[in-house]
């Protein structure tokens, strides 16, 4: 995943790791508290503009211990919880 690593709980992708920087899990419900927190959207190059994903970097607090960790992991898992699951073809 962009060279990177996904992080699961509960058998959901609620983060991914890449270039040693943790982003979680936003949706329209979650993204403004990321980033009232500091955190930034992971960006990668398209073909023919940069394209803004749903993870977001890490709280710089929540790095700093699990219970620190765990809302920002909530709500993460929750953002993947109301992903609609993708349809097959």
């Amino acid at each position: 995943m962009f060279g990177g690593h996904g992080v699961y709980l509960d058998g959901l992708i609620v983060g991914i790791v890449i270039d040693e920087v943790l982003y979680l899990k936003t949706d329209a419900t979650t993204r403004a508290r990321f980033g009232a927190a500091g955190s930034t959207p992971f960006v990668y190059t398209g073909q023919k503009k940069p394209i803004e994903t749903s993870y977001w970097s890490a709280p710089d607090g929540a790095l700093e211990s699990a219970q620190a960790m765990q809302p920002w992991v909530q709500l993460a898992r929750a953002a993947a919880l109301r992903k609609p699951a993708k349809r097959r073809r």
